[in-house]
């Protein structure tokens, strides 16, 4: 079985929903299977060691001067040309809003059925895939057949943890320069990145997120939040309510209708954890609250709780970083 992979990255290399798609990938391929991978960007920039630790054997690198930037689909008419040059069965991505949109695009093109937020795959006899996916937001698990050539997928992004393969590729992986063929009307739709924002932690990979809810106030009390973030190299996250207020883009909002976030640390801040937004952070290793109210909800789901106002909280937690020796 090939496999073709869509992979991320951000300042940082390799993001970690791309590396727990590419565990999930590797596990599906089986052994003697062949996993390849594509990356948007310049090939002098590929890393082709944590790819190959990850099992890849091949990457295909569309550079800047073949498609620059993100235009969804001119990127799925890249992944349409690449799954016939590998004879890939599968392509698949992480479930990021890239990930989701690309190969949404890239069902369209191909007349194949998609299927969203896996968390697991089998290869059956037949030549289909059986899949478990997540639906609302992950409060429910269906099982599903996948019959398509090849299988469309995206993983979900709690689906596996990110791992090298046992055994690690004794060289690195083959990097190819791919130009793709494409047609006019696949560049029509082009994002375009703000300087300020290029190159960041996304809130769906972010080790780290803090989070402001109706406690902090209003637009001008996320300072301290901005602040913290920045010290514990994270991004902040919101909830519905201050979207909806405006007082924050609906970018970052965490929650069933926002991003579905996988950090190490989600420190929430005045929100008092509704459904909605617990279906949003429920992946996170440790969750930490700080909230006046005892009774929220959110601290019967928190490692950790603060009861007390995130105005003087967060002020002091910002002073003690400052202060602590560093080594």
């Amino acid at each position: 079985m090939t496999v073709l992979c869509l992979v991320e990255q951000d300042a940082a290399g390799l993001t970690d929903a791309s590396l727990r798609a590419l565990t999930f990938a590797r596990t599906l391929a089986g052994p003697g299977g062949r996993l390849c991978a594509v990356l948007f960007g310049p090939a002098g920039q590929v890393p082709a060691g944590p790819l190959g630790s990850y099992g890849v054997t091949e990457a295909y690198v569309i550079e800047p001067g073949a498609l620059d930037g993100y235009a969804p689909q001119a990127w799925a008419r890249t992944l349409e040309g690449l799954a016939s040059v590998t004879v890939a069965s599968t392509v698949m991505a992480a479930g990021t809003e890239r990930g989701h949109e690309v190969l949404a695009h890239l069902g369209a093109l191909t007349g194949q059925p998609m299927a969203a937020n896996c968390v697991s795959a089998e290869a059956t006899a037949d030549g289909t895939l059986t899949v478990a996916r997540q639906r609302w937001a992950g409060l429910l698990i269906e099982d599903a057949v996948l019959d398509g050539s090849p299988a469309l997928l995206t993983v979900a992004t709690d689906a596996v943890p990110p791992a090298p393969a046992e055994t690690a590729a004794q060289s690195e992986t083959e990097v190819h320069v791919h130009e793709p063929q494409l047609a006019p009307a696949d560049l029509l739709v082009k994002a375009e990145v703000s300087a300020a924002q290029d190159g960041g932690v996304s809130l769906a990979t972010a080790r780290v997120v803090v989070g402001g809810g109706r406690g902090v106030g209003g637009p001008d009390g996320f300072a301290p939040l901005e602040e913290l973030a920045g010290l514990l190299g994270g991004v902040v996250g919101v909830s519905r309510v201050v979207t909806s207020e405006g007082w924050r883009p609906h970018t970052q909002q965490v929650g069933q209708t926002g991003t579905k976030i996988t950090p190490e640390l989600y420190l929430a801040c005045g929100i008092s954890g509704a459904i909605q937004h617990m279906a949003g952070c429920a992946s996170a290793k440790h969750i930490v609250a700080v909230n006046t109210d005892p009774g929220a909800p959110i601290l019967s789901r928190a490692d950790y709780a603060v009861i007390g106002d995130l105005k003087d909280v967060i002020p002091a937690l910002i002073t003690a970083i400052k202060e602590r020796p560093r080594s």
